[in-house]
């Protein structure tokens, strides 16, 4: 059961940094390097 859990910490750890970095990849797309220069901030 202790490893089950862990995996699925796991699982949520490297979605939720795909789905940040595919915000910050869409901002930067969309508003240029200044958008993601202000997100960062």
């Amino acid at each position: 059961m202790d490893e089950h859990v862990r995996k699925s910490c796991w699982g949520v750890t490297t979605w939720t940094v795909v789905a940040l970095g595919s915000v910050l990849v869409l901002a930067y797309l969309l508003g240029g390097a200044e958008a993601v220069a202000v997100a960062a901030n």
